[in-house]
């Protein structure tokens, strides 16, 4: 089996915990060789943990003639530069979320990639999750009819202090956490075509100046409308996924799912009464029916949520291989996160903290 040689631009909470940890336990299809970081502790880490080479400038990597892919896990403010230049370069590159700040970046970076011949990849591993890949399932069944709104929940309580937490350095919420529900959501939308957008932002436990709660609703004639929200000020977090249908919906976390629904053909039709209504002792009715519920439920399977975080890494880190060696279309493109990055940028537009 062919190995991917990899290069890391950066050793941080990304670099080291997520890519250099993940494809440690790949090692049939990729061999990590290089990495750099400004830090030298963060070098003298990697020497140790991976046996690779090190840089201090991430530029070096481009004096190899050895790598098949780049990946740039740099801050986020650095995104769009650094990948732009690592394909210019003449080398594969997948950028960490988020991919850039605004969608004319993205169109430079797809042209780039069209010009150099090289490959633009986004680390965007939660399309990967069990669960959202679960409902969307549910949905395709048509059990729960057509849908009519989904919203998706990623809150919790949590003070912040870190670079993250400053618009110079493209931190908040909305660009930290926003690339993986605002991609599911756009998902569950389901159209090239922009939604109308309406955002609401706030700071509330933060001690930088980008917001730390959003609330992001998208919709447009046909489709379902999908309401996002990113808080850290939620101390009651109920579920990540609640999906309403004509005929049913979904409720549940990254772990358990709960689903109910009726059978049309056992409901009947609706049928229009204009006539007051009343009961079998014709007095007064309220309307009403007894439906005939359907409940099913999922838990993720053992080996998944052993480590969900991993196991979407990996179901990512898969899907790459088969798109560098076997030529195989990427499941996440350039031109799907063009429209996530302008979803966020209209966000910004709205909101100004």
């Amino acid at each position: 089996m062919k190995k991917i040689r990899v290069a890391i631009i950066g050793q941080g909470r990304s670099g080291r915990d997520i890519h250099a940890n993940s494809l440690s336990q790949m090692k049939e299809q990729y061999e990590i060789v290089a990495v750099a970081d400004m830090l030298e502790e963060r070098l003298e880490r990697a020497k140790k943990e991976l046996n690779c080479d090190v840089y201090r400038d991430y530029q070096d990597l481009f004096k190899r003639n050895d790598l098949d892919l780049i990946i740039n896990a740099s801050p986020s403010h650095y995104h769009f530069a650094i990948s732009k230049e690592i394909m210019e370069n003449g080398f594969h590159v997948l950028s960490e979320k988020p991919l850039a700040r605004t969608a004319d970046e993205v169109d430079i970076l797809i042209d780039t990639a069209k010009k150099t011949g090289k490959l633009l990849a986004i680390y965007q591993q939660s399309r990967y999750a069990p669960a959202y890949r679960q409902v969307q399932e549910i949905i395709k069944s048509g059990v729960i009819g057509r849908v009519v709104q989904v919203s998706i929940a990623y809150n919790n309580f949590a003070r912040r202090w870190d670079w993250q937490t400053l618009r110079a350095n493209d931190g908040g919420n909305l660009l930290n956490t926003g690339p993986h529900p605002i991609d599911q959501a756009l998902q569950f939308f389901g159209s090239e075509e922009m939604p109308h957008i309406t955002s609401i932002m706030d700071r509330a436990n933060t001690a930088g100046d980008a917001e730390d709660y959003v609330k992001v609703i998208l919709h447009g004639h046909g489709r379902p409308v999908i309401d996002v929200e990113i808080s850290s000020c939620c101390a009651y977090p109920s579920f990540t996924y609640n999906v309403q249908g004509t005929r049913g919906g979904i409720n549940g976390s990254t772990k358990h799912l709960d689903w109910k629904y009726f059978k049309q053909e056992e409901a009947g039709e609706l049928k229009l009464v204009t006539t007051p209504l009343v009961n079998e002792k014709n007095e007064p009715a309220y309307c009403r029916e007894q439906l005939k519920w359907y409940e099913e439920s999922w838990d993720v399977p053992t080996e998944q949520g052993k480590d969900i975080f991993h196991y979407m890494a990996q179901s990512f880190y898969h899907m790459i291989y088969n798109t560098i060696v076997n030529g195989k279309a990427l499941e996440v493109t350039p031109q799907q996160v063009r429209q996530q990055i302008a979803v966020m940028e209209e966000c910004h537009r709205q909101n100004s903290l």
